[in-house]
C-alpha cells in the first residue's frame, strides 16, 4: 500500500470512529456495512484463490497429458494455460503480501 492509500484510509477510521462516539445508532449501522463489506471482500478474495488453483490443476494436467502423448493437445495451449496458471499464482502471491504488509502497518500504528 502506498502511503497516500495508507493516511487515506487512516482519515476514514479516524472519521468513522469520531462518528461512531458520537452516535451509537450509527455505530451498530455502520459496523454491519463494514461487516458486509468484509464479507464481500472474502468471497471474491476465496474466489479468486479458487480460480488460481483451478487454473494450476489445468495446466498441470495437460503438461503431464501433453508430455505422456495420452492428448491431442498442442504445444502452444499447453504453454498458454502454463502461462495462466503462472501469471494468476504471482498475483494471488502479491495480493498476499500486500495484505500482510497493510495489516503489519495496521497493528503498528499507535492510537
Amino acid at each position: 500500500m502506498t502511503t497516500p492509500a495508507i493516511q487515506s484510509a487512516l482519515q476514514e477510521m479516524q472519521s468513522l470512529a469520531s462518528q461512531a462516539s458520537q452516535q451509537p445508532l450509527q455505530a451498530g449501522r455502520a459496523a454491519k456495512a463494514e461487516e458486509a463489506d468484509s464479507d464481500s471482500f472474502s468471497s471474491a478474495f476465496a474466489t479468486s484463490l479458487q480460480r488460481i488453483n483451478q487454473l494450476q490443476q489445468t495446466a498441470a494436467s495437460q503438461s503431464e497429458a501433453f508430455q505422456t502423448g495420452e492428448s491431442d493437445l498442442e504445444l502452444n495451449d499447453v504453454m498458454t494455460n502454463m502461462q495462466k496458471a503462472g501469471v494468476g499464482f504471482e498475483m494471488g502471491l502479491q495480493v498476499r503480501n500486500r495484505l500482510v504488509s497493510a495489516y503489519r502497518e495496521v497493528m503498528n500504528m499507535q492510537v
